[in-house]
């Protein structure tokens, strides 16, 4: 993939002074340098938004933001808990030397390094543009010995984070500007994997998100409580909104399909969509648009047949399930409210879904083709998926079904090899269909030996553009093997 713009990475060791005045002898110092095609203030302002920081933790690792106090510009603290392998870690942030559009910085309190110092540099580039320095010293624990050790894979380790960073700060900044208003969303299911995601995405683009939840709702945050299964919503919460984005329902891919297992999956979402329909045509001020969730399983098994949204449903559970769960979303039409159904593929992530589950055999080098590998995978960029629910909301001439696949799915032969190639690893180990069918039964069948191939054809018609159109470059991205 070709970089816009120019990156400079360098370590240097001996104390030196930085660009914001500060020392630290002895320590290295790592500094990555981009440039973004953005003005200072807007870039700034992002990452002063809440969600930043989850927008700029790399998905490769199991890192998450587990408590707050105070905000970047008064002094505020973060806690995370990180965890790579058997080791686990909490990290605990402050920020300090708060330069309102100019410079930030975070140092540790606690965590595992004996001292961590990371200043956030902003300086314009005299062409409408921001120069971004991430400026990084740190001192690792065991003191030389330590540094003997560890040296080569923090500065490793941090020249993968700031790569994906700069990436993925690009990707969010010009998908923002699509928008001119703020606007109020509500979102089901927003604390799932993709939900999270499309949170800390809009509330950096300066929407506000107002989660509906089915645990006690906190009034303070705007939350909007429903229990679906008891037919219940807080329908005056959703008067006056903007838009609401509807992605819960039970897992379809959390172990064997009995037939309980069937019935939870079929009225979580049939059911769910139906209460959350009805109230949304009983208040007096709906929103404009509905963003439902579905899935590429409306199809069925097609082999290689080439899928749009024009194409018929399939037959089997999974196109059943989609067909009445449209069905139900698409009633919303009757309060004027537009509806969009996103018939999602394999969302490409190592923070969840189906690629966060088989990464470890391919690391371990013993992943392979499943069946026969003929079965066609209709995959799709997270960083797109999430983009894709966006462009939905913001973009009037979209309704109806619309595929959230990539413009070119790949049999699952050819995405084993790429993931392995990526990876660096062999990929000749092949699952027998039989075995498949064995230990997962008719989910494995489904999920796993049959597959479609879907393109987005209504997504490209409104004007969506994917930033990853192919698999290898997704795959580079999402898992930190990006090109220096």
């Amino acid at each position: 993939m070709a970089l816009p713009s120019r990156v400079r990475v360098e370590v240097a060791y001996g104390g030196r002074p930085g660009s914001n005045g500060l020392v630290s002898s002895g320590m290295p110092e790592f500094v990555h340098e981009s440039r973004i095609p953005h003005p200072v203030r807007r870039v700034f302002d992002w990452h002063m938004r809440p969600g930043a920081l989850e927008r700029l933790l790399p998905p490769w690792e199991e890192a998450r933001v587990v408590a707050r106090r105070g905000e970047i510009s008064d002094g505020g603290t973060v806690h995370l808990k990180v965890k790579r392998g058997p080791i686990k870690a909490d990290w605990k942030v402050r920020h300090t030397d708060f330069q309102d559009g100019a410079l930030f910085c975070d140092e540790q309190t606690s965590g595992p390094f004996a001292a961590w110092h990371h200043a956030h540099e902003f300086e314009s580039d005299g062409a409408g543009g921001c120069v971004i320095r991430d400026r990084v010293r740190w001192e690792p624990p065991l003191g030389a010995a330590g540094a003997m050790f560890a040296g080569a894979v923090v500065e490793h380790e941090l020249g993968r984070l700031f790569r994906f960073r700069r990436l993925r700060l690009l990707h969010d900044l010009g998908r923002h500007g699509a928008t001119s208003k703020p606007l109020t969303i509500a979102i089901t299911g927003a604390s799932g994997f993709i939900g999270s995601a499309l949170t800390h995405f809009l509330t950096t683009g300066g929407h506000r998100v107002v989660p509906i939840v089915r645990r006690k709702p906190d009034k303070a945050k705007g939350e909007i409580a429903w229990d679906p299964m008891e037919g219940k919503i807080d329908a005056e919460g959703l008067n006056g909104l903007d838009a609401v984005v509807h992605l819960a329902g039970e897992s379809i891919s959390g172990g064997r399909w009995t037939d309980a297992k069937k019935r939870r999956i079929w009225k979580s979402r049939i059911e769910g969509t139906r209460v959350l329909v009805q109230a949304l045509n009983a208040i007096a001020n709906p929103p404009r648009v509905l963003v439902s969730s579905s899935a590429v399983g409306y199809y069925g098994d097609r082999g290689d047949e080439r899928l749009t949204e024009a194409s018929a449903r399939g037959k089997g559970f999974l196109a059943d399930l989609c067909h009445e769960w449209e069905g139900e979303a698409l009633k919303a039409k009757r309060s004027g409210t537009r509806v969009v159904l996103v018939r999602t593929g394999l969302a490409l992530s190592p923070a969840g879904g189906a690629l966060g589950t088989m990464l470890l055999p391919f690391k371990l080098g013993i992943g392979g083709r499943l069946g026969s590998g003929r079965q066609y995978v209709s995959w799709i960029d997270h960083d797109d998926l999430i983009a894709l629910h966006h462009h939905a909301i913001v973009n009037g001439s979209l309704r109806g079904p619309v595929n959230a696949t990539a413009p070119h799915p790949v049999p699952n032969a050819t995405f084993t090899s790429v993931l392995g190639r990526v990876l660096s690893r062999p990929t000749l180990i092949p699952v027998p269909g039989l075995a498949v069918r064995g230990l997962f039964g008719e989910m494995g069948k489904a999920l796993l030996l049959e597959g479609a191939r879907v393109l987005p054809h209504a997504a490209e018609a409104a004007g969506f553009s994917f930033f990853y159109e192919g698999l290898e470059d997704s795959l580079r991205f999402e898992l930190g093997h990006l090109e220096d």
